[in-house]
């Protein structure tokens, strides 16, 4: 599979000549089709809705994109609830999946009416404290244990990951759940990060389906809804073959008129809470060629740095690179592309196969429209660079600006030394 920007060498001069190199590109078009996708995969259920995973891509006009084709957001943070808030996500639009939660991130989150979704049954008491009550609609977060086999070692196998509650547990928080006065309950699980399968979700599914129906027999618990999460992926290389969604909602259905229909539960709604499949094609980083190095290997140096896209230096993550101008030339040159960290390993590829680059081309790092801009950070004192949204009509504006040093300084407010820098 040829993997192709979604925008021209001639839109990304122009874009570049306004707002410099690095920057962060969105594809508007394509995360407004690509949520009604989701939508049209998921129809079936009368309940449906997507949870788009604010810490992907926490920008509001994103979002406001998103809850325009219904979707509601799934915050961690209490930064990520107030931006959901100014939004204007409202009540249960907002799902709150955290863990080793601060009790004033729970206050915030019941005070705007999200739907509040338990990481263990100790929470159980500390939201009670926090709270004086226990909501009526509440979830929890599930963990099976043991080895998932479509785990791939970005998400830990779930017996070695720190989220959710073990069977027995969640057995017994719906119990105690239940007495504290709570009327419709929710179950969450998340095994997998980044699969690029379409039976994830159905297997995840079945697993969650089972468990609902005994929970709810057993317990006497009405379970309202259930919480596929996140974990269906992108297709980051180009031999690989990308999820179908209508195929994966398609495998999501049948499971539960096997499992759920049967046993009366066929009102029961099924939310998502995706966020790498509903952005990361749509974004990229655009980064422009400023040093090349002859040593014991060929290196092209770029403005860009693991601040503006962490996930190579951290995973070893692939992402795509195309030189624009250059996407029919051969692939006959072998490079490190590079930032300027004063780190090793920041290295956006290493013995790539790319056109011979010349300084100044301009490069285009696939895939990044989600966790890209989002896990910066300002090592070395490097500031975060904009963000721009391509309009389906060719226009673009941007959507956050570039750090600047005043910025970098701003949290030196009480020190006058930095006053020089911050004027």
């Amino acid at each position: 599979m040829e993997k192709k920007p979604f925008v021209t060498l001639e839109k990304l001069e122009e874009i570049a000549s306004q707002f410099p190199t690095p920057f962060h590109l969105y594809d508007e078009r394509g995360i407004r089709e690509n949520a009604e996708r989701l939508r049209a995969a998921f129809a079936w259920n009368p309940g449906f809705r997507e949870y788009f995973a604010v810490k992907a891509t926490p920008n509001p006009f994103i979002l406001k994109l998103l809850r325009e084709r219904g979707c509601g957001t799934d915050c961690s943070s209490m930064t990520e609830l107030m931006m959901s808030d100014a939004c204007g996500f409202a009540g249960h639009e907002i799902m709150f999946s955290s863990n080793e939660t601060p009790p004033a991130e729970f206050k915030l989150a019941a005070d705007l009416g999200a739907i509040i979704n338990l990481d263990d049954i100790t929470h159980i008491r500390c939201l009670e404290d926090t709270l004086g009550y226990i909501p009526e609609t509440i979830s929890c977060r599930y963990n099976p244990g043991g080895v998932f086999a479509m785990s791939n070692g970005v998400m830990d196998n779930p017996g070695d990951a720190k989220y959710g509650m073990t069977t027995e547990q969640i057995f017994e928080a719906f119990r105690i759940l239940k007495s504290k006065g709570a009327k419709r309950f929710g179950i969450h699980a998340f095994l997998a990060s980044n699969t690029v399968t379409n039976e994830y979700y159905p297997t995840l599914a079945k697993i969650l389906f089972e468990l609902a129906v005994k929970l709810q027999k057993e317990t006497g618990a009405k379970v309202a809804f259930i919480n596929l999460s996140g974990g269906v992926g992108v297709a980051y290389r180009p031999d690989q073959e990308p999820n179908d969604i209508m195929a994966i909602g398609e495998g999501v259905r049948k499971v539960y008129q096997e499992v759920l229909t049967p046993a009366g539960m066929g009102d029961v709604a099924i939310y998502t809470e995706l966020g790498r499949f509903m952005l990361a094609p749509y974004g990229c980083l655009v980064t422009r060629a400023i040093h090349e190095k002859h040593t014991y290997k060929e290196y092209i140096g770029v403005d860009a740095c693991a601040v503006n896209l962490m996930r190579p230096a951290m995973y070893g993550a692939y992402h795509h690179i195309t030189v624009m101008g250059k996407e029919n030339a051969p692939c006959d040159h072998k490079y490190d592309v590079v930032g300027s960290l004063c780190e090793n390993n920041d290295k956006f590829a290493i013995d790539r196969m790319l056109p011979a680059i010349d300084m100044g081309d301009l490069l285009v790092i696939h895939d990044t429209g989600a966790h890209g801009f989002s896990m910066g950070y300002n090592y070395n004192g490097k500031l975060r660079s904009s963000e721009i949204l391509l309009h389906e009509d060719g226009s673009f504006e941007m959507i956050r600006r570039a750090e600047t040093p005043k910025d970098y300084f701003a949290t030196f407010d009480f020190c006058d030394v930095m006053d020089k820098y911050r004027k």
